[in-house]
């Protein structure tokens, strides 16, 4: 698993605590307006249903139907995470972070906005901020149950997470988990706020199919994660990356795949309606970001993805 630095001191201000219900919300996410919340996870066997149009970026302003399956739509899943003390008297540094869930995302967060922050010229980066959450939520895009897994809501700049996603990403996507798993579903949210802050995000609903501007927006954002990850240990924050980590981070995106997804929930694979990518798809631009370490490979928008 990847190692914070003990001496790392975490910045909790970059995280919101809204668990046991301190925040209202409840049933789909509508983002009216047009303020799409680019959004992730969700669950499987009853899970999959909603992965399949949500996981980790479809931009549900522009609809996010999960068609005959659209009754599950509003299925609580996951494990509520314990509250416990508050995050910022227990996550101070980077030994909690190694001790602590919480804490770990507090410092992952902190890692991938210290890289972009310097990747950024002329201090133009934006923070955003995350929130856990558990239930449902009240966001700038609209109501979110726990049902629609991590996401990003543009209209707020805050990325949205219920802890209990990560054990559904392992017991019910089938990825092996661990903390870089966590770490590449994180990087890829926050790969699409750079994409808010750039105007990517501004370009449209992107339709679906395998080459669609919806995939290859998603794409981008993994090719994102890869380039933080390339560049985490020079935040200050971790040690190192192991090839371990990386191949969790593969494998994490693999799971999420669209190709992954759509097999377990129906039996068939029909790339004309994929809108997040395949899992080779995935798991080749993670690997250009990470190989390049460098955002400037990630254009996903010129030829073939």
């Amino acid at each position: 698993m990847p190692d914070f630095r003990d001496d790392a001191e975490l910045d909790t201000s970059q995280v919101e605590d809204l668990r046991d219900g301190s925040a209202g919300g409840g049933g789909r996410p509508s983002f009216p307006g047009g303020r799409g919340a680019v959004a992730g996870g969700g669950g499987l066997v009853a899970l999959i249903a909603v992965v399949a149009a949500l996981l980790l970026g479809v931009d549900l302003g522009g609809g996010g139907d999960l068609g005959s399956l659209d009754g599950l739509g509003g299925q609580q899943v996951g494990t509520p995470a314990a509250n416990g003390a508050g995050i910022a008297e227990e996550c101070r540094t980077g030994a909690d972070a190694d001790a602590r869930e919480d804490c770990r995302i507090v410092g992952f967060v902190n890692s991938i906005q210290r890289y972009w922050d310097g990747a950024f010229a002329g201090g133009a980066y934006r923070p955003a901020r995350t929130r856990f959450s558990d239930g449902s939520v009240s966001t700038g895009c609209g109501p979110a149950t726990s049902a629609v897994g991590p996401f990003y809501c543009p209209a707020d700049r805050f990325v949205y997470i219920d802890l209990g996603f990560f054990e559904d990403l392992r017991t019910r996507l089938g990825a092996q988990g661990g903390p870089f798993a966590q770490a590449y579903v994180l990087a890829h949210e926050y790969g699409h706020h750079v994409q808010s802050l750039t105007g990517v995000l501004r370009g449209g609903d992107g339709g679906q199919g395998a080459g669609s501007r919806a995939v290859r927006t998603e794409l981008q954002a993994d090719c994102y994660a890869g380039v933080w990850a390339a560049n985490a240990a020079r935040t200050g924050f971790l040690e190192q990356l192991t090839e371990a980590d990386i191949a969790d981070g593969l494998d994490a995106a693999a799971a999420v795949g669209d190709d992954r997804i759509q097999e377990r929930a129906t039996g068939q694979v029909t790339p004309e309606s994929w809108t997040h990518g395949s899992a080779a798809q995935r798991q080749r631009w993670f690997l250009t970001g990470y190989r390049a370490g460098d955002p400037r490979a990630c254009d996903t928008f010129r030829g073939a993805v």
